[in-house]
């Protein structure tokens, strides 16, 4: 007999639309700001605790993203604001010790060193914690670790979704829908631009991306200080061109059964002194119907969305749609594209 969504068993756990989900956001650098933004006008989700790498805040009514920013920009640490923050050396650690009561974290860390995501993903799995946690992963061999952890996952009931940013995320997404127009997929390729005013406030994604630059790798641009970065940003006019990265889109593709990871590229241009994007983002998925044609779809992105809207907003209907699954007792892991995200108001 088949069972409808609503006819699924439910846990006990108040329904999610009795109450605002309890949101945290690791990592308050660009995107963990950005993504405490995001959420200040959502009616369905609360930001109740935050962590940068020297400290925490945690307020069960709601934080202040307005209040949180201001202080991070002026004392470096969230553990800085009177009454709410705590300053320590193992700040994730004791955020998610001090706030056993979120549903859901959205953790919007630098993956710098590359075992970094896994080893906090350890961390919550020794704590005990149960919930729903949410990714943007880059990096394929970064998200096979992840994948590793499967069933420890599972076993600690956390509902884990990956890649659910921009890309991988919403076009990896948008291409597997595309790809069901199709009987073969031939070639997926996502093409990204990304403006920004100023580098310094995305420091760890530029970095990141500055990783998959020939002659460079993910310890080498760890290691470089401010002043290497903007030197080489003045070599380049301020920009960074990227082709055939090592992007996890491919390891989602070939586990959701769209085409093998082989099939797809992924490259695009950093501008890194100018909000305007120096091109439109876009996924172009090239394939054979079952007439016998060849055609691509092509999805691309508005150019008025900026890089943390298009990252920001998908992780959060992810963790609205890993809410769901986990409500129903459906813990492990998940990529963006074996899910579809839920739009959260």
């Amino acid at each position: 007999m088949t069972q409808s969504l609503s006819q699924l068993p439910q846990s006990a756990a108040v329904d999610p639309r009795d109450r605002p989900l309890r949101v945290g956001v690791l990592g308050f650098g660009g995107l963990g700001q950005a993504a405490a933004r995001v959420l200040a006008p959502k009616r369905e989700m609360r930001l109740v605790v935050a962590a940068d790498h020297l400290g925490f805040a945690y307020d069960g009514a709601g934080l202040d993203p307005d209040r949180c920013i201001e202080v991070y920009g002026a004392a470096g640490t969230l553990g800085a604001l009177p009454e709410i923050g705590e300053r320590c050396d193992r700040s994730i650690e004791a955020a998610i010790a001090a706030a056993q009561d979120v549903d859901g974290y959205f953790l919007a860390l630098p993956n710098l060193p590359n075992t970094f995501m896994a080893s906090v993903v350890d961390q919550f799995i020794a704590s005990g914690w149960r919930g729903v946690l949410v990714d943007a992963l880059k990096r394929t061999s970064a998200m096979e670790q992840i994948i590793e952890r499967r069933d420890r996952l599972a076993a600690a009931g956390i509902t884990y979704l990956t890649g659910c940013g921009a890309t991988p995320g919403l076009l990896t997404a948008a291409a597997a829908i595309a790809a069901q127009s199709y009987a073969e997929i031939h070639q997926v390729k996502i093409t990204f631009g990304v403006g920004i005013a100023n580098w310094e406030a995305y420091r760890a994604t530029i970095r990141e991306d500055i990783a998959h630059m020939p002659g460079h790798s993910v310890e080498s641009a760890r290691a470089m200080t401010d002043e290497e970065v903007a030197a080489l940003l003045d070599r380049t006019n301020g920009i960074l061109a990227l082709e055939n990265m090592e992007h996890a889109d491919d390891l989602m593709l070939e586990l959701a059964g769209i085409c093998d990871r082989d099939r797809v590229t992924v490259g695009g241009v950093v501008d890194t002194r100018n909000a305007k994007k120096p091109l439109s983002t876009n996924v172009q998925v090239t394939g054979r119907t079952f007439e016998g044609k060849i055609s691509t779809h092509t999805f691309t992105l508005g150019d008025e969305t900026s890089m943390a809207a298009n990252v920001c907003g998908p992780a959060f209907g992810y963790l609205k749609a890993g809410t769901a699954l986990h409500r129903r007792g459906i813990y492990g892991l998940f990529t963006a594209a074996e899910v579809m995200p839920q739009f959260v108001r």
